[in-house]
């Protein structure tokens, strides 16, 4: 008879920290697919194209930065995570969720302004 593994004790632990790490992926992707979004904007406003170039150059490099920063971040936390679990001990993902939610605000500002001089009804 085959002697359990002590990360087999803690499966349902294990997996559900696969599945964190997996969607904090799908996160940074998704990011990422963002930047080249927004820096791949074809404007015609002859008025802002100077600032909806750097808008939309700033955006870009920012969202692929942050995508890229998100899957680094969520690599670590799944192996902090791990050795939390098979030590029987935990600690929440504060730092990464705070980023996180703080690069994807000031990205989603930038997103609107840069929405607001493409589609400027005024000019």
């Amino acid at each position: 008879m085959q002697k359990e593994s002590h990360e087999s004790t803690f499966m349902q632990q294990h997996l559900a920290n696969e599945r964190t790490f997996l969607a904090w992926v799908r996160t940074g992707i998704a990011t990422v697919g963002l930047g080249f979004l927004a820096s791949g904007i074809i404007f015609q406003s002859d008025q802002y194209a100077y600032y909806i170039h750097k808008i939309a150059s700033i955006v870009g490099i920012c969202s692929v930065s942050l995508g890229v920063i998100v899957i680094i971040l969520a690599t670590l936390d799944y192996f902090s995570k791990r050795k939390g679990i098979n030590n029987g001990s935990f600690r929440s993902s504060k730092i990464i969720v705070i980023f996180i939610f703080l690069s994807l605000v000031c990205t989603g500002f930038l997103l609107i302004l840069l929405i607001g001089l493409i589609l400027n009804p005024f000019g």
